[in-house]
Formats: structure tokens, sequence, C-alpha cells
């Protein structure tokens, strides 16, 4: 379900009243952790989360034109979703997450290769959002992404 939303805040205020306290909970979860040089904005109909052309002119594979994606939430039809390219790019990251999601939720993980998906709005580990968007910083994003898209 991509947004038409031009803005964050645009975004915000088109959620559904039941997906407002949890998403802004998350998002301010996800800046408050954010890695310094990570821009907050809309990409591909949701709160994207991205490295600025100015810090990597080259964009994204799929399209230079966009910047590169690091994070992304969004609110889909039947749940919550965090998009993190950090736990589909790095295994130790992926086995980190998925011990710690056990320990602090009583519902099963959802999750897919890089979304992971909330439907119990009750149960969300905004903490362990937060501690997921700090495990990487930029430069070692990019290192990678780069290992796992440029050829050598």
């Amino acid at each position: 379900m991509q947004s038409k939303a031009t803005s964050v805040q645009q975004y915000l205020d088109e959620l559904p009243e039941d997906r407002k306290e949890p998403l802004s909970k998350l998002r301010l979860q996800i800046l408050k952790n954010l890695p310094e040089g990570v821009k907050e904005t809309i990409n591909y109909g949701m709160l994207g989360y991205v490295i600025p052309h100015s810090v990597y002119p080259d964009g994204y594979h799929c399209n230079p034109k966009l910047p590169l994606p690091f994070m992304s939430l969004a609110s889909q039809k039947n749940f919550i979703a965090v998009y993190s390219m950090v736990i589909y790019s790095k295994k130790e990251v992926m086995d980190w997450f998925v011990t710690e999601y056990t320990k602090r939720c009583k519902y099963k993980l959802d999750m897919g290769k890089s979304c992971i998906r909330f439907k119990k709005m009750d149960d969300i580990p905004f903490d362990l959002i937060g501690e997921l968007t700090a495990k990487v910083g930029v430069d070692e994003w990019i290192d990678i992404y780069e290992s796992a898209v440029k050829k050598k």
C-alpha cells in the first residue's frame, strides 16, 4: 500500500487513527538511533531512511536517481512494516535480531527477507527497532552494499 504523500508530515497525517501512535513511536526510535549521515524522506511511498547523494553520489543501483536505501517504515493494509536493508544483507544482524525478538515479544516473528511485520500493535518491540537502527553505520552499510552489488 504505497502512499501518495510527498512529505513525511503528510504521510503521518494520512495514517489511520489506530496506526498513528505505534508508527510514530517506531519512527521516534528510528530517528533517535539513526547513524549520522542517514536522512528521513519519502521513498517508495513510505517513510524512507536513506544515504543521500551528498554522502553516496552513486545512489541506488536499481535507480541511481534515488538515494541508497537504509531502512523504511510503512503502514500497510494489515500491518505496520519495518524494512531493514541491513537485516537482509548481514547475517549476524539477522541472527541477533531473531534471538532478541523471541526474548522480548510474546507473538511469533512475522518476517520476510528485509520486512518485519507487526500485526499486533501491543507487541511491537520499539526499543529493539531502535537498537537495530543503530547496528550499522553509514560507512559499513556502504561497504556491505558495494560488496554485494558492485563488480570488483
